[in-house]
């Protein structure tokens, strides 16, 4: 796969079926438009070409309520897309000033003088151009005008759900991970650094690994106790997960993130690990005691070692 972010670097504009869209989750319904990107170039004698952003537009465009939270960093899209075998990866570095554009400008320069594109395979849902003005009846239109096809792929349904990336964070805010991994197609993760805590978990025999993000903008799960995997050093280790603010212990109010893995592990301080978020265990809760807490926890990880024994 090619990745480029300029057109030399994508190479001539030969004929190609393209793709637009931030894909951030490459959840299911993605999965479903990316493939048939590949089948139609495959069957049309075409290369296969996905238009995507850096950074995400809601990072640039503040349109939108509250915070950004990807499901998925840039690195990890690339790492996605590699294993989809497309040709080329176009990734346009997304400013306020290119946001600017009309539909017709953006699919003039890029999609037809500057990737070659013979048919764009879309969503449903696609929207496109300043301010998302634009849907399918406008992208037949500009087709109809420099001579390309349009592809219109339907929503894709797990069970009688729609799939889409505002349902699949709503699911991991509610710490419904089993779900909104039935949505993505793959189990969701988060990559921190290992980093000095205060000591408490050692103190009451549960040693945790305290992670801050790598990418800051990634969203976190909702608050509550997981059964996790952690990767690490070429190796994969159960464990079990808090996010949360520890209110037994009133640590402030900040939100933490913290792994006890199921076998020692030694120091871990500055390593990155990449966790897995397989089920959610129970509510974060303020308890009586240390003790209470403490009893709780052994039931937690009786519960991580079935689970991990099943993995």
């Amino acid at each position: 796969m090619i990745q480029a972010r300029a057109f030399h670097e994508a190479g001539e504009p030969v004929d190609s079926v393209c793709t637009i869209g931030s894909y951030d989750g490459i959840h299911r319904a993605h999965q479903k438009i990316v493939a048939e990107v590949r089948e139609r170039a495959k069957t049309l004698g075409m290369r296969s070409v996905i238009i995507t952003f850096d950074p995400h537009p809601k990072e640039v465009v503040k349109s939108h309520k509250g915070p950004v939270e990807l499901l998925t960093t840039l690195d990890e899209r690339i790492e996605i897309f590699q294993k989809m075998n497309i040709d080329v990866l176009f990734i346009i570095p997304f400013t306020y000033e290119f946001s600017r554009l009309t539909s017709e400008e953006f699919y003039k320069q890029y999609i037809v003088d500057g990737l070659g594109a013979k048919e764009v395979v879309v969503g449903y849902d696609h929207m496109f151009g300043r301010d998302r003005q634009s849907g399918i009846k406008d992208i037949v239109d500009l087709g109809n005008e420099y001579g390309f096809s349009v592809h219109n792929v339907p929503p894709y349904y797990v069970g009688d759900e729609v799939v889409s990336s505002t349902k699949i964070r709503k699911l991991l805010k509610e710490g419904r991970v089993e779900r909104a991994a039935e949505f993505l197609g793959w189990t969701y993760s988060y990559r921190g650094k290992v980093v000095r805590g205060d000591g408490r978990g050692a103190g009451i025999g549960f040693p945790t690994a305290n992670l801050i993000p790598v990418h800051e903008k990634k969203l976190i799960p909702g608050n509550g106790v997981y059964f996790v995997t952690g990767k690490f050093d070429g190796k994969e280790l159960p464990g079990m997960m808090n996010i949360g603010t520890r209110p037994t212990f009133k640590s402030g109010g900040q939100i933490v993130m913290e792994v006890h893995f199921l076998e020692n592990v030694g120091e871990l301080y500055d390593t990155l690990i990449d966790i897995s978020f397989y089920k959610k265990l129970r509510n974060e809760r303020k308890f009586d005691s240390p003790e209470a807490l403490i009893k709780t926890l052994q039931t937690d990880k009786q519960n991580c070692i079935e689970l991990a024994e099943k993995f």
